[in-house]
């Protein structure tokens, strides 16, 4: 139909024919041949599209009040569509799952997976059946303007999605072993079993380090990244809720993690829990 419009608009500008004599030609009324010569793409070299169809308002579009509230719920701590619409109902505003995901969608506001990525194989580890049976420990690398390097030790109990989270200017494996040891003083359970990657600083005296502690160490599998899933996924929550927001000093880092893992402990719901808080979680046990 574009064409159509097209050839039309170049009979009357170009070969000199009258609207009345194009409508009769093209089978329309003269004020529709009128209408697409008054079109801002009518050069008469362009196709002229179809204006939508599509209604400017409906009726059962959501109210301004419930789009800011879901927008705000997003950019509050970035949380993803089922997050928000879970928090937005525990505050008492009735909108659907798909409501919330389609506005964050119009808005610009999800994250789209790359075509390219292939899914990764969900590989087996051991079972946590308790709160601290169960542990991952990871560190954190950021290289500051001058070049020098900041670490971030974390920390997270499988159970219960428990963390801990520290600010730390070197990394040694008895460094590692204090940071642990420091972790289970700071948590309301016993630690079992501590598994991590293959860095340095979780070299084999990490592991007996940990044995004095009464502590069991494993390291993940080889080429198995999804074996630490869970630790991958608190650093990234950690640095775009947190870390990202600070300026990178060791005293910066410090103060921010100070202030946000209470938020993330006992306040910050997670969907791998069921929306719960690890505190919850644990208050159960």
């Amino acid at each position: 139909m574009g064409k159509v419009r097209r050839d039309a608009v170049r009979l009357v500008k170009y070969r000199g024919w009258s609207m009345r004599d194009v409508a009769k030609h093209v089978g329309v009324e003269p004020s529709t041949i009128s209408r697409w010569c008054k079109h801002y793409w009518a050069t008469g070299w362009h196709e002229i599209p179809t204006k939508s169809s599509a209604p400017k308002t409906h009726p059962n579009a959501l109210a301004k009040e419930v789009v800011t509230a879901i927008i705000k719920k997003r950019m509050e701590h970035r949380r993803c569509g089922q997050v928000v619409h879970h928090e937005l109902k525990k505050e008492g505003i009735q909108v659907s799952l798909s409501s919330v995901q389609r506005t964050l969608e119009r808005t610009h506001l999800l994250k789209e997976r790359s075509p390219w990525k292939r899914p990764h194989d969900y590989t087996e580890r051991p079972e946590a059946t308790h709160p601290g049976a169960l542990l991952q420990v990871d560190t954190v690398h950021f290289v500051l303007p001058d070049g020098s390097r900041l670490y971030v030790y974390t920390l997270i109990d499988l159970y219960s999605r428990w963390a801990y989270a520290e600010v730390a200017e070197r990394i040694s494996a008895h460094a590692s072993v204090e940071f642990v040891c420091r972790a289970r003083v700071a948590a309301s359970f016993a630690f079992a079993m501590v598994q991590t990657d293959h860095g340095t600083e979780f070299s084999t005296s990490f592991t007996h380090g940990l044995w004095l502690a009464g502590l069991e160490h494993r390291h993940s599998r080889v080429r198995q990244s999804n074996d630490n899933a869970h630790i991958e996924r608190f650093n990234r929550t950690v640095q775009e809720e947190c870390l990202d927001r600070t300026a990178h000093t060791l005293t910066a880092f410090a103060d921010a993690l100070a202030g946000y893992l209470p938020y993330y402990n006992e306040k910050r719901s997670h969907m791998g829990i069921n929306y719960q808080t690890p505190l919850e979680v644990l208050r159960r046990c």
